[in-house]
């Protein structure tokens, strides 16, 4: 049926054929490569700047995060409890730049996707895996700062094991929330011209728009929130510091004024007693 209809599309020359841009995950291994791409909306130049620019990406960040990874492993004093978490952003990106970014890139080089519904599916999975672990990871990382700022502690073995615990839970809250599409709440599909793979943001349906918004709260709007009022809170904290040094500094220089003045009375008092003994003296010695 599906292929029948893409027939008659293509015989008809169709708006609605020339117009789709996104496939069901469905349709994926039944549509030809012909077929397909009467379903493209981008140009041939279209497509070949997104490639250069996946691969300008994808090379930038595979080189950066691997350098960052060594900088890690060469220099113990980097491997702080706090900067764990700084690993765990530069591997989930890294993941991103090997186990995704490669399939996207060769899409767009040939103006479709290459790896059939499973590829898509995993496409779909590993870039919002990945892409969530980053995003949690950096509200932890602001909310560890913002308890050390408040509740210092010393960096002992315990830190180690709290930070590790942290680095868990970023995997599997992104795993809580990335493998629902695999099991029937909503779905992994192709997007927009079908040269890469996301969640089905296109579909109407209860199921989907659900998943949509329980995604959006929970992986998106809650650790924002997280980032804003725990670097809010540094900030203000920061500034109150700053100004509660200005004010003692402010305090202590009046104090040493104060000082300056009255030590320079003492002197005074002391050379005029001086200098009437002096005359003193003088005079009884004319006598």
């Amino acid at each position: 049926m599906i292929l029948s209809n893409l027939s008659d599309c293509a015989r008809h020359n169709s708006a609605v054929c020339s117009g789709a841009g996104a496939w069901d995950g469905d349709e994926l291994d039944a549509v030809s490569g012909e077929e397909q791409s009467l379903r493209r909306t981008l140009s041939p130049t279209g497509n070949l700047v997104v490639a250069v620019c996946l691969g300008f990406i994808g090379t930038f960040g595979f080189v950066n995060n691997v350098l960052v990874l060594l900088l890690f492993c060469r220099y113990k004093m980097l491997r702080s409890p706090i900067n764990l978490l700084l690993i765990n952003i530069s591997v989930s990106d890294l993941l991103v730049c090997t186990l995704g970014t490669p399939f996207s890139f060769a899409a767009s080089t040939q103006g479709r996707w290459l790896i059939g519904k499973g590829g898509c599916m995993w496409y779909g999975f590993a870039n919002s895996l990945f892409g969530i672990v980053s995003l949690i990871s950096l509200a932890v990382l602001s909310y560890e700062r913002y308890s050390t700022m408040v509740a210092p502690t010393e960096a002992d073995s315990s830190n180690y094991r709290k930070i590790s615990l942290g680095v868990a839970l970023t995997w599997l809250y992104s795993l809580v929330w990335t493998l629902p599409p695999l099991f029937g709440w909503s779905s992994y599909g192709p997007e927009g011209p079908g040269t890469t793979c996301s969640v089905n943001w296109t579909a109407k349906t209860t199921n989907s728009m659900s998943y949509i918004i329980c995604l959006f709260v929970f992986c998106l709007i809650l650790p924002f929130l997280v980032i804003v009022f725990c670097y809010g809170k540094l900030l203000i904290a920061i500034r109150q510091a700053e100004w509660q040094e200005v004010q003692t500094e402010g305090a202590q220089g009046a104090r040493g004024r104060e000082e300056g003045e009255g030590g320079g009375g003492l002197g005074g008092g002391e050379e005029k007693r001086g200098a009437e003994q002096m005359k003193d003296g003088c005079y009884c010695r004319g006598s």
